[in-house]
């Protein structure tokens, strides 16, 4: 008995000692347990609060980075403006407005011959509001006849069209998108999304636990994937924070930011960046989200002009912008359209009326995917280069800004068609081989120097080499209204009845060394007046006067005419042995139009944000660095250039009130050819050449002046108005020795000279002689810095028989 009590308190205490074990590993166990969950808390809060900080930081900082948006100028409208009725309907059709017999929406019009109605959009510019408006146009003769409010009941002075879309800076991750705010936005967007993609959306916080439960089921049921339980919050939280990764850690993610987001945002600003974010669409590398932009991307209009079939559409495309590309599967696409309009329908988002006309029509997607590639590349390079002085790379490319420039779009397209045309024609008659000949053009306003257009290819739709802004090339005879410039700036010496010898000029370079320039045709006129040696563009004349000013002088003239760089005071720079771009040609052509006032060439106006304050404006700035009486004088011997010199086909070519004035460009070998000229409201330069530097057998008259004669044919522009000017006097002065004109002999030219100037004595009736003469430095032209070069002028010699000398021309041009 013992035994066995002994034998059961052995039992007894084992089970007891085991039990003891046990509760001691219990307690241990719940305690872990205990400071696991407290740890486990603490991690949760520390992750969610980690969430909560990167939802807080995207979402009430920059949400996105956006692409800055490059505009042309907005059409101002007006009685009187010039406008022709083709261009008109060229520009509505760039704004994507819908040809219709009778507008009743915005971004409509209605055309009969000259008559406009058009229903305007308008447009937010700063604080200069542009309302919507229904107005009609009559155009005739190349403006605008009569402007008025739609129903005839109020006069309008003046309206704006909305600026044309000319290009875009895109992000690095090459994500476009064009931002709305829900007001701007058809309320069907809204309701529909709701409808379809979240019915509880204004209930939920975030998570919709019976939406995840009926999704489970149904995709248990199917044995795959057929239904999603995703609220719009958490379809916006995987789009705006997440990938597309597909696990149970980042489903719970998913839900914890959403409840998150929901907590501390409203359902305004969530559905907002919904409208946002959600991808719609691929364009090559292009990524094309919010519905603001797929509205532009499907159906060339804004999102407010969207229809119930258009927005059943791109709500479909929500689920998957790929499989459902309305472009890429129609079949699918109008399917999930439909399907779509059926769900608007059964929760009241859209009436059985609407609904049975919205499925009766087609996709109506654009054929053609509106690029997102500029298609004015040439002149986007001026935009980007004119921003990188104020802006950072990075900054341009993320934050949304808003750029309008100066460019006229029916101008610009106008250019690019000549340009392209023309030089066809002439590498076909030249014989070049296709495709070798190419050329650039630049058209800036007189007054204000803004570039309303640039070509810098035969290639206007292709970005890559810009010709226009980095060619370098020889500008040949398109410096000597520089060298002349300097001169008449000293009128007490020079004025344009100056007589200057068009013989044999030999230039002292050094010891040794001699520079002897010739005339193009190497021929001698003899002594010719400064007029005709500009209006026949004579080499000799303008290398005497060159040198007789100073090569420093003249670097000078031309640096502050615009060009930059340095300027090497060579003799040789006064033919054009002078490298330069058109832009720079242009910019230099400018200043002498605007009568001797330099300001910049610009393409920017102003610089906004997306919320439309305005960061940069570039006003207009004037530096006269000419007298202006001077300009006057140059001016009005370029256009005696156009009238009787190398450029006389402009007066047969142009309608006689079109006066321009210009001047030809040719380079050595004929590798190059220039013109550049202007009217009373337009500069405009034209290179024309081959990227290899062979010879083109043209000359500034034969070549680029043919194209800046096709530009001016068709550009409305206003007549220049010629040495009309109160400080001028106009004087009939003998051509062949430069004083006033003695009917007894001699031809008269009518002349202007600046008041005080003007020649007193009268004409005889014998000729002087002409002088040949060496233009003799008095140093080593060719290692002079432009600022110490002081050449003289030294005769070496003269005729047998000296001449009657009564002016005293001879002497004064060899002192």
């Amino acid at each position: 008995m013992s035994q066995e009590v002994k034998q059961e308190s052995s039992v007894w205490r084992f089970f007891k000692g085991l039990w003891a074990t046990f509760s001691l590993f219990g307690r241990v166990f719940r305690i872990l347990l205990l400071v696991a969950l407290v740890l486990g808390l603490l991690l949760g809060i520390v992750y969610t609060l980690d969430l909560d900080e990167k939802v807080r930081d995207q979402f009430e900082g920059r949400r996105w980075e956006l692409p800055a948006r490059v505009f042309a100028r907005p059409l101002d409208m007006y009685e009187g403006q010039q406008l022709f009725a083709d261009h008109l309907e060229e520009e509505l059709k760039l704004l994507n407005y819908r040809s219709i017999d009778k507008p009743v929406e915005t971004g409509q019009y209605q055309r009969q011959g000259n008559k406009f109605v058009i229903n305007t959009r308008g447009f937010q510019f700063a604080e200069d509001k542009e309302p919507a408006r229904s107005i009609k146009v009559n155009v005739a003769n190349g403006k605008i006849a009569s402007l008025a409010y739609a129903d005839g009941k109020n006069p309008l002075d003046l309206m704006r069209l909305e600026p044309v879309l000319i290009g875009n800076f895109y992000p690095r991750k090459n994500e476009d998108r064009v931002l709305v705010r829900q007001k701007d936005v058809p309320p069907l967007l809204v309701s529909g999304l709701v409808a379809v993609e979240d019915r509880k959306f204004y209930e939920h916080q975030g998570v919709n636990p019976m939406a995840i439960g009926r999704a489970v089921v149904a995709n248990l049921k199917a044995g795959h994937t057929v239904q999603g339980g995703s609220t719009l919050t958490q379809q916006l939280v995987k789009n705006f924070y997440l990938t597309n990764e597909r696990s149970w850690h980042r489903k719970l993610k998913e839900a914890t930011m959403a409840f998150l987001l929901e907590m501390r945002y409203t359902k305004q600003d969530i559905m907002e960046a919904y409208l946002n974010e959600i991808h719609l669409g691929q364009d090559g590398d292009r990524a094309i989200h919010g519905f603001g932009l797929a509205a532009q991307f499907y159906f060339n209009r804004p999102v407010w002009e969207l229809k119930p079939d258009q927005i059943a559409l791109l709500i479909g495309l929500a689920k998957g912008a790929g499989y459902y590309d309305p472009r890429m599967h129609p079949d699918r696409a109008l399917e999930r359209r439909n399907l779509v309009l059926q769900v608007m329908l059964r929760e009241k988002a859209i009436t059985q009326a609407v609904y049975e006309e919205s499925v009766k029509q087609p996709l109506g997607v654009s054929e053609k995917k509106p690029s997102g590639n500029s298609p004015f590349p040439a002149y986007l390079d001026l935009v980007r280069q004119q921003l990188q002085r104020d802006y950072k790379e990075e900054d341009v490319r993320s934050q949304g800004l808003m750029i309008f420039t100066a460019m006229d779009p029916i101008v610009q397209l106008t250019a690019e068609t000549i340009l392209q045309n023309r030089v066809g024609r002439l590498e076909r008659a030249e014989r070049i081989p296709k495709g070798k000949l190419n050329g650039a053009l630049i058209i800036s306003s007189v007054q204000g120097g803004e570039v309303m257009a640039l070509v810098g290819s035969r290639e206007v739709r292709y970005a890559g080499y810009n010709r226009a802004l980095t060619a370098q090339r020889q500008i040949g005879s398109l410096v000597k209204p520089a060298i002349y410039l300097a001169a008449l700036g000293d009128p007490k010496k020079y004025n344009l009845a100056t007589r200057i010898s068009d013989g044999p000029v030999t230039v002292k370079l050094g010891s040794k060394k001699y520079w002897q320039p010739q005339n193009y045709d190497r021929s001698n006129m003899g002594a010719v007046t400064l007029l005709k040696a500009i209006t026949l563009s004579r080499n000799t004349p303008a290398v005497r006067v060159g040198v007789s000013v100073g090569l420093d002088k003249v670097v000078q003239t031309l640096h502050d005419l615009g060009i930059g760089g340095d300027i090497p005071a060579y003799p040789s720079i006064l033919l054009g042995a002078l490298e330069m771009a058109p832009i720079d040609v242009q910019q230099m052509y400018q200043t002498i139009a605007a009568g001797g006032s330099y300001s910049p060439l610009k393409a920017i106006r102003s610089v906004m944000n997306p919320h439309g304050q305005v960061l940069t404006r570039y006003p207009l700035t004037v530096k006269q660095i000419a007298s202006p009486e001077a300009a006057d004088l140059l001016i009005y011997a370029m256009n005696q250039v156009t009238v009787v010199g190398t450029a006389k086909e402009l007066g047969a070519t142009l309608p006689s009130w079109k006066k321009v004035a210009g001047k030809t460009g040719t380079t050595n070998d004929k590798k190059d050819s220039w013109f550049a000229g202007f009217s009373g409201q337009h500069v405009v330069t034209v290179w024309v050449g081959r990227d290899d530097n062979k010879p083109t057998n043209m000359t500034g008259g034969t070549g680029a002046l043919k194209v800046w004669a096709d530009l001016f044919k068709v550009l409305p522009t206003k007549p220049l108005q010629v040495a009309n000017s109160s400080r001028l006097v106009w004087i009939d002065v003998d051509q062949s020795t430069g004083l006033r004109f003695n009917p007894a002999c001699g031809k008269a030219v009518r002349t202007p000279f600046i008041k005080g100037t003007q020649p007193q004595q009268m004409s005889y009736c014998a000729a002087p002689e002409s002088a040949t003469e060496v233009v003799e430095p008095v140093r080593d032209a060719a290692a002079i810095p432009p600022a110490t070069a002081k050449p003289v002028v030294a005769p070496v010699a003269v005729p047998a028989k000296k001449p009657a000398d009564p002016a005293g021309w001879i002497d004064d041009l060899m002192k």
